[in-house]
């Protein structure tokens, strides 16, 4: 809280990090690193984020957002000495944003005509403080998908007096990370400094996206742990009308929905992350879809929270004083990185043909991507896809439940509603015209995206519960809970949970609470 009053990053805990070597979390094993699945690296960011976002963003997520494309398309010398230079603590910075064109990177005007860097970045974190940069530069004046290129480079292979920086732009969250721009001026870059092969920049970021949109999501969960962590301890404490504020049925609610989200939330980014190892020329439409949904139900849960802390929620010291910064930082997620309705636009023009191909054949997915904790393959870096090209087998999980024995009866309810869902999907993707499926797309187009986002974040929900192999994952409740707070986002319901819903969920909830358990999936112990 100190480090953030002053609007700096956390000094003593970077040093903590460097000690730990939390770089070496973002170098895939063959080359000397830890980083072996991507469902274990977003846990183990989950504990930064948990306990600092500033921390989280731009200590780690920033660094891991630039590796990614290197490990996408890199050479195996940028690979290697990419490596060595994040394992030696180095930073690395990915400069991709220009503020005159957000996410249309199709239009990024920072020139690279001849090895030469001409123009300007702005909102890159951690800019001037990076050691290495990978910068997103257009190498040819044509318009469309292959005029955009990547660079890899070391800061001290350029001229300084070539280069510059701009302020900090003032933000409301995160404060500590240096959210700044540089303007190159016909600064040289070296001849090895590209990124796979010309042209192909926008194509390694689509890729290297999947990677991104599916973990850092997943990282944040971490921070509504500890918003409820913090209003539990609040609402156990405190009384009102002669009993503990906890007691009241409206807070209860409040927090068994965020329980409850918290837990689709990491149902969804696990199941895709696992997807990403199992099939990952199918996993495109998952991964921007998990960022659409995750990044607005954390947001919300956090806001509906900060209700139950009333007035206590903005004050900027004492024992709850940490919610308020978390509220602030968690801001930023919704469209820093890759906005939500870039995900979206991602997605809709692979609608049609999934309706054609996929939705009515009902493939299952593998058990694999919902058996947490088993092992994974390495993750395959070079089968990564822009698009799936119209296979999609997790939508199909609603459906195969129905065939199942014995289904508690809500679950079966939930289920069926989530397969009619998609099969109206099938009908209104189905009937969209090109021209629709484009940038100019309307609301009513991008709301099919939207609405299967839904889908799968349920068939993940569901596909977890039925692998669970005993324990509080193998009870109906928490996945009944999960759909419920789901069919709000296809307007059938209201996403509130019944009293006996949120007397289980509170339950598990103060259990965790007093054991100094995560409330996440694995309920895995918290330190401190």
């Amino acid at each position: 809280m100190a480090a953030d009053e002053r609007q700096e990053m956390f000094a003593e805990a970077e040093q903590r990090l460097d000690a730990y070597g939390m770089n070496a979390e973002f170098v895939p094993v063959e080359y000397g690193g830890r980083f072996s699945t991507l469902d274990r690296l977003a846990r183990v960011m989950r504990a930064v984020w948990r306990r600092d976002p500033c921390l989280g963003l731009g200590y780690g997520a920033s660094s891991f957002i630039a590796s990614v494309n290197v490990w996408a398309a890199g050479s195996s010398e940028q690979r290697t000495a990419f490596a060595k230079h994040l394992l030696a603590d180095r930073k690395i910075a990915s400069v991709y944003h220009e503020l005159a064109h957000g996410n249309d990177f199709a239009r990024a005007e920072l020139a690279a005509y001849g090895m030469r860097l001409n123009g300007r970045k702005e909102v890159v974190t951690n800019a001037q403080r990076a050691d290495s940069l990978v910068i997103f530069a257009r190498t040819s004046p044509d318009p469309g998908s292959r005029s955009h290129s990547q660079f890899l480079v070391d800061k001290a292979d350029l001229p300084q007096d070539r280069m510059a920086y701009l302020p900090r732009f003032p933000s409301m969250g995160m404060r500590g990370v240096q959210l700044g721009g540089v303007v190159f001026t016909d600064c040289p870059i070296p001849d090895d400094a590209m990124i796979g092969m010309p042209g192909r920049g926008i194509e390694t970021a689509l890729r290297s996206f999947q990677l991104t949109r599916t973990a850092l999501p997943s990282m944040i969960i971490g921070v509504l742990d500890t918003g409820l962590r913090t209003a539990l301890r609040f609402t156990t404490g405190r009384r009102l009308y002669g009993r503990a504020a906890a007691d009241i049925p409206y807070v209860r609610a409040i927090v068994a929905e965020a329980f409850a989200d918290l837990l689709l939330c990491d149902a969804f980014c696990t199941v895709t992350a696992r997807t990403l190892h199992r099939l990952p020329g199918l996993a495109s439409v998952p991964a921007s879809l998990v960022k659409y949904v995750v990044s607005q139900q954390l947001i919300d849960a956090m806001n509906r929270l900060s209700s139950v802390l009333g007035a206590h929620f903005y004050i900027r010291d004492g024992d709850h004083a940490i919610f308020q910064k978390l509220l602030r930082d968690l801001a930023v997620i919704g469209f820093g990185h890759a906005a939500r309705v870039a995900c979206l636009a991602t997605v809709l023009p692979q609608t049609p043909l999934l309706a054609q191909r996929s939705w009515p054949a009902a493939e299952q997915p593998p058990d694999a991507i919902f058996q947490l904790g088993t092992e994974l393959p390495p993750l395959p870096f070079d089968a990564l896809a822009v698009s799936a090209s119209g296979r999609d087998t997790l939508s199909a999980v609603p459906r195969s439940m129905l065939d199942e024995t014995g289904l508690d009866p809500e679950l079966r309810r939930l289920a069926a509603l989530f397969a009619t869902e998609l099969r109206e999907l099938t009908s209104e993707a189905g009937d969209l015209r090109p021209m629709e499926t484009g940038v100019g797309a309307s609301p009513e187009a991008l709301a099919i995206p939207a609405r299967l986002a839904a889908v799968l974040a349920a068939s993940a929900c569901l596909g977890v519960w039925r692998h669970a192999e005993g324990g509080f994952l193998a009870d109906p409740t928490w996945v009944v809970a999960a759909l419920t707070r789901l069919t709000a986002r296809i307007g059938k319901g209201d996403g509130h949970l019944p009293a006996p819903l949120t007397r289980r969920l509170m339950s598990e909830l103060l259990t965790r609470h007093e054991d100094s358990r995560g409330f996440d999936l694995t309920a895995g112990s918290i330190a401190g």
